[in-house]
């Protein structure tokens, strides 16, 4: 299970607050880690969250008995790292908040097994949302071994 990740963005405070609105949840500053960071809370039982740093904020170990810290790096573009984000929100909502915003996002089957919004925050980082109803296609497809990718593995 997931509690909370953490991506970079230009505007943090902004990209924190779309994230927040996409769950009906809240956001607010988040320092701990690197100045000018956000948090987006889903408001939910489990505590769900997404931390949005500054861009080019990247997590190094710190010696001895401390927490990681946020440093400046030069990197800035394109990242593998996502996550699939449940919405209360139904697609139309999704989509007019993404145009509202300027970020490209599509409707997308995964698999043929089940639909994601697939958006782009600031037209850099993926996130897949999915509403209800595409949340109901997930649970389908990822529980019970009908994972797509597990009917393409080889036997054992």
């Amino acid at each position: 299970m997931l509690f909370h990740l953490s991506i970079s963005a230009h505007d943090p405070r902004n990209v924190a607050q779309v994230i927040a609105e996409l769950w009906r949840g809240h956001a607010h500053p988040f320092p701990p880690v690197a100045q000018g960071s956000w948090i987006a809370l889903a408001g939910d039982d489990r505590g769900t969250a997404v931390e949005v740093y500054p861009i080019g904020t990247v997590l190094r170990e710190t010696e001895g008995d401390a927490d990681a810290s946020g440093r400046a790096s030069d990197e800035s573009g394109f990242t593998a790292t996502h996550a699939a984000l449940a919405t209360p929100l139904s697609q139309d909502e999704v989509m007019a908040i993404a145009a509202r915003e300027g970020w490209p996002a599509k409707y997308r089957k995964r698999g043929g097994a089940f639909g994601v919004i697939e958006l782009w925050i600031e037209g850099r980082q993926m996130m897949e949302l999915l509403t209800q109803e595409m949340q109901a296609e997930y649970l389908a497809a990822m529980t019970g071994g009908g994972h797509p990718a597990q009917a393409a593995a080889p036997p054992a």
